[in-house]
């Protein structure tokens, strides 16, 4: 009875914490395709942005030994980017003006998707109940800027193919994807500013 009442309680709690997702804003596509270059160009524009689970996650895991890595555990990988990216949404919430997150709960749901491993139902639920903006900015994949570095291992192909995903990924689940334009820094940032308002 006691963990019924709780559960209710918690899932009314979500309820109220999501209806509010007018300003908070999701850029999303394939690695190496200069989101986090922009966000952080956003971010000295006095954009309030929040970053990406996956690069903390890598440098955290191996930090400390861990095995959720995308190339040891990916079921463990994912988890920890759901906890991170739902953290990160609930602390937009206590933040004003509008939120720019590199990548949101749905890119853990296309993560899982594009290395086939199987969708838990509570994935599939988080993805359903953390919304953000209608409009998802989408980097598309750009060859002349793509670079591997200590997190990112992914050949251009992969991150062509994930690019793919999430655009299959927030088109299902509702979404409006809105292509970056393949342009310089400044005028990726006037095409977001313009586009939020």
């Amino acid at each position: 009875m006691l963990g019924e009442h709780r559960s209710g309680h918690i899932h009314r709690e979500v309820e109220l914490e999501v209806a509010n997702v007018d300003r908070l804003f999701v850029i999303t596509g394939g690695p190496g395709s200069g989101k986090s270059t922009l966000i952080s160009a956003l971010a000295e524009h006095g954009i309030c942005t929040l970053p990406e689970a996956g690069r903390a996650i890598i440098r955290e895991q191996v930090a400390i030994g861990g095995e959720a890595l995308p190339w040891s555990d990916r079921r463990a990988f994912a988890e920890l980017m759901l906890g991170w990216e739902i953290r990160s949404y609930r602390a937009a919430l206590s933040l004003s003006g509008p939120v720019i997150f590199d990548r949101g709960v749905p890119d853990v749901l296309g993560y899982l998707r594009l290395n086939d491993l199987p969708i838990p139902s509570h994935v599939e639920r988080a993805a359903q109940t953390f919304r953000y903006h209608h409009r998802v900015f989408v980097a598309p994949p750009w060859p002349e800027i793509y670079a591997l570095d200590a997190e990112r291992k992914q050949s251009f192909q992969e991150a062509q193919a994930t690019y793919e995903v999430m655009v299959e990924t927030y088109s299902a689940l509702g979404y409006s994807l809105l292509p970056l334009p393949l342009e310089s820094v400044q005028k990726r940032v006037q095409f977001v500013l313009a586009a939020i308002g």
